[in-house]
């Protein structure tokens, strides 16, 4: 579950870390009784949802479900990876993470710190190098002409990479560990000679961040004609394309309310859209858009916005984007479009139109309109073969939607279109609305969660009252899917008075339990703990009773042997 980092030290770190103070730095908490509250950061509310619990170290919103731990939280809301959770955490509390090397299998931990340096240290040079190189007055004028303010190019720490072939070797030296360094951070190249040279030349340079706000690159444009004409730094060990956004960094540090982002193609759209007021745009970097940033875009605003030219091209690349979402699309999440006549770029765009344009609904397309405009261009909707033809485009498209409202109403929408009286076609391809019968186990919870998953949830809830329970593994013998989890948590959570609910939910992070745990702890408990005390207890009670008592088959065996057993 933890990969190369010891179980114990997450263990030992979601003691020591205060899940408020991790909380409070990215989202101001007021204190409501025991608890914290907030306005969720992964939905859009009015009215504060979002709850702390500095007892359990457990986050909690009430309208869009979200929860989790400390780790969860910074996962979430700053799109980190669970090792890159666990380090920021650490690093909050002044622990240094160890690894666990021992087995074959584990891999030796690679320090890439220096390369974090080297960045930083390039930004820093190219920024200096805008201010005071011999031809700084060329890039300038540039900026200047495109209408670039000062200001916003130090918000976006803009820089210039002067002509020659070994200007940036020079600033660091003729080291060869510094080299090295640059090398692996794709800041210079190694010809197939062993000749080594700077590969930004002559360019205007927008650093690209990580989410922590580390500089892992570089993307660079020509100042006069030259080829190519946008240049990023390559694939290296501390930047891969797919992840990263260019501006999210920025954006999510003005820390503002975030009710949608904009998605462009290039670095210069970010920049001249936040000179000219919309400050919410983010760039894909040379690549189409992945379900990688997608994810991270949507941990941030309930709403992401593709803006693409209107020509064929743009079409194309709209339509990738719209793949690339619906498997992503969640009723809480919303997607559109919006397309720039040909002829302009969102630079010249939103001088024309001026800012609000970008932020105004009637110029989103919304992703189901997009979607059935472009399917029914593709067919003659007023023939029934036509018709027919719509809704075979429609149907693998509708199945990659996660089950839910819209993707519902997407279907009556389509069966509405298509003339049908009813959506048989969707249940005719296994849809949501034809599905087999459940197992019997998901049938019994439709009556209500099982006397197991009672106790487990209040368990999971208040581990304290597990010191209580001295009969755990008879509770394993029982015929439930979720037995074995309750006396294993009983077992584990007796001999542990200071495991909270986050430090729980986090031991069972990428386990067969997961799932099960999420289920359970999706909606909190409602009733006083120490009526949840009395619950718990008097389930346990229940379950350990039952364990016990012989089964059905037992007790007509007993019977049987009784009555041929012979008269004395």
């Amino acid at each position: 579950m933890a990969g190369l980092i010891p179980q114990t030290f997450i263990d030992d770190l979601l003691n020591r870390v205060d899940i408020v103070d991790i909380i409070d730095a990215d989202l101001p908490l007021k204190k409501t009784g025991r608890d914290y509250q907030a306005l969720c950061p992964f939905h859009g509310e009015k009215t504060p949802s979002f709850t702390v619990s500095q007892e359990k170290q457990f986050y909690h919103c009430f309208g869009c479900g979200a929860h989790g731990s400390a780790l969860g939280f910074l996962m979430n809301h700053r799109g980190l990876s669970f090792v890159e959770a666990v380090e920021e955490a650490a690093r909050s509390v002044g622990l240094e993470v160890p690894r666990d090397e021992s087995g074959e299998a584990a891999a030796p931990k690679i320090d890439y710190s220096p390369v974090y340096a080297v960045l930083e240290q390039a930004q820093a040079y190219y920024a200096q190098q805008l201010k005071s190189h011999n031809d700084r007055d060329r890039p300038v004028e540039y900026l200047k002409n495109r209408g670039l303010s000062g200001v916003i190019a130090k918000r976006f720490g803009m820089g210039f990479a002067p002509e020659g072939w070994d200007a940036m070797m020079k600033n660091f030296g003729a080291d060869e560990q510094d080299q090295n360094h640059l090398l692996t951070a794709g800041l210079i190249i190694e010809n197939d000679n062993g000749k080594r040279y700077d590969r930004f030349r002559d360019r205007i340079m927008f650093p690209i961040h990580d989410r922590r706000g580390r500089v892992i690159g570089f993307g660079g444009r020509v100042i006069d004609k030259g080829e190519p004409k946008y240049l990023n730094s390559p694939e290296t060990p501390v930047f891969q394309k797919r992840r990263e956004l260019y501006g999210l960094y920025q954006l999510r540090k003005s820390n503002q309310r975030i009710e949608r982002i904009i998605v462009v193609e290039g670095y210069m759209d970010v920049v001249a859209l936040a000179q000219f007021g919309v400050e919410n745009a983010v760039a894909t970097l040379g690549t189409a858009t992945t379900g990688e940033q997608l994810e991270a875009l949507f941990k941030t605003a309930p709403e992401v916005v593709f803006c693409y030219d209107g020509d064929k091209a743009g079409q194309r690349a709209a339509w990738r984007a719209l793949e690339t979402t619906l498997p992503l699309i969640r009723d809480t999440r919303q997607a559109g479009f919006i397309f720039i006549p040909e002829g302009h770029d969102p630079d010249s765009f939103v001088r024309e139109q001026g800012p609000e344009y970008f932020n105004r609904a009637e110029s989103i397309t919304p992703l189901s309109e997009f979607l059935l405009d472009n399917l029914r261009s593709q067919t003659n909707m007023k023939s029934l073969d036509g018709r027919s033809r719509f809704v075979e485009l429609a149907r693998p498209l509708v199945k990659k939607i996660p089950p839910g409202s819209f993707q519902q109403l997407l279907i009556m929408r389509i069966t509405e279109l298509a003339e049908m009286a009813s959506p048989t076609w969707w249940q005719d391809a296994g849809g949501t609305q034809r599905s087999a019968a459940p197992p019997r186990r998901r049938a019994a919870s439709r009556r209500g969660p099982s006397m197991v998953d009672q106790a487990l949830k209040r368990l999971l809830f208040d581990p304290g009252v597990a010191a209580s329970v001295v009969d755990h593994a008879m509770i394993a013998k029982l015929p439930d899917d979720n037995a074995g989890l309750l006396a294993e948590i009983l077992d584990f959570a007796a001999t542990r008075p200071e495991l909270t609910t986050g430090a729980l939910v986090e031991r069972y992070r990428g386990s067969a339990h997961e799932a099960v745990i999420a289920g359970l702890i999706e909606q909190p408990l409602i009733l006083d703990r120490e009526a949840e005390a009395t619950q718990f207890h008097q389930a346990i009670g229940s379950l350990v009773k039952k364990a016990t008592e012989p089964s059905a088959l037992e007790q007509a065996r007993a019977e049987i042997e009784r009555r041929n057993r012979p008269a004395e």
